[in-house]
């Protein structure tokens, strides 16, 4: 095969630990109609990928299933049949269903966004996933508006600091919990209104941080150890996301309480939705939430990059929650 017809990528060979993650030459993918093939400067890990490693998280139909990676940032490198907005060499970024673990991927193109001129390539990788996710959740299904007031739990993580940005620029008041004090000082470097240390006490301290009213929307990143406390801090008519139980898959909910106060409680998930969905979703994250890039009012948060040979030790980090912000895997 020729040099040019492959590439590098980091492929499962199994499912299991960190061991099964392997740096190999594969084929390179070629698009197909209303595609384009990105050559991929970075690629951002997500705690998806880690499910998926251990087999726990199933791959959407028509994605590699043995190449890891849900969002990429790179340049585009070839053009399938019918595709007139993109051009070779135009720097795009977007949500992948898997293949973002390589140097090139196939992907709609519908689904990526121009990259503004100010954000580097490489920092471009920590956007598509985080940011169109929590905007997905706290505005496009929870109608979070100005003057209300958000909680984000685990508002270290790269949903987290994403969720807190938006916040800030649509003019709510943010709340954030985790169990990291140092984690909290730096998301108050991003504008964070009340850091609330996730131990026993946080459902009384988040009441105090709103005199007793409550919460008007939870974006709950931790699942079912937050459950009770998440009933006691939500205000009426308030709105509960659900988008990641790294913390557990179960809890008790009063529905006679969650009734009274008229609650919304709601789950949701990106990467099994429908191509149409995901298109939806980037058109309105490009409308929406894009210019406020370009102006500064929003950034990517990096922890750090890992080189393609060094995932296992990325995965690792994310397991043990050290990260603030996006893990990302250089392939330049």
């Amino acid at each position: 095969m020729n040099e040019r017809d492959t590439m590098q990528a980091v492929v499962l060979n199994g499912h299991g630990g960190v061991e099964v993650l392997e740096l190999r030459t594969v084929p390179k993918p070629q698009p197909g109609a209303g595609e384009i093939t990105v050559r991929i400067s970075t690629a951002g890990i997500n705690r998806a990928d880690l499910l998926q490693r251990m087999g726990q998280y199933p791959v959407p139909a028509g994605w590699p299933e043995d190449i890891l990676g849900m969002e990429c940032a790179g340049v585009v490198d070839a053009l399938g049949t019918g595709v007139d907005r993109w051009k070779i060499g135009d720097r795009v970024m977007g949500i992948l269903g898997g293949g973002g673990y390589a140097q090139y991927v196939n992907t709609d193109a519908s689904c990526v966004v121009p990259i503004p001129e100010c954000i580097g390539l490489k920092e471009a990788g920590a956007i598509p996933e985080v940011f169109m996710t929590a905007f997905d959740a706290i505005v496009l299904q929870m109608g979070l508006v100005n003057r209300e007031t958000l909680l984000v739990h685990a508002v270290g993580s790269g949903v987290g600091t994403a969720a807190l940005q938006i916040g800030k620029v649509l003019g709510v008041k943010t709340i954030g919990t985790s169990r990291s004090p140092h984690k909290l000082d730096k998301a108050n470097a991003y504008g964070l209104d009340h850091a609330v240390l996730a131990d026993d006490s946080w459902p009384e301290v988040v009441l105090d941080a709103t005199d007793g009213r409550g919460v008007d929307v939870i974006l709950d990143l931790v699942g079912g150890p937050y459950l009770s406390g998440n009933q006691k801090v939500i205000a009426l008519k308030g709105r509960h996301v659900v988008v990641g139980v790294p913390g557990g898959l179960s809890g008790t909910i009063d529905l006679r309480a969650m009734m009274g106060k008229r609650v919304t409680l709601r789950g949701t998930v990106l990467r099994a939705r429908s191509l149409q969905e995901k298109v939806e979703l980037t058109e309105s994250f490009e409308k929406d939430i894009l210019p406020f890039f370009g102006g500064g009012a929003i950034l990517p948060v990096v922890e750090k990059i890992f080189s393609p040979d060094e995932v296992a030790d990325a995965h690792n980090m994310m397991a043990c929650n050290e990260n603030f912000g996006k893990l990302l895997i250089d392939w330049e």
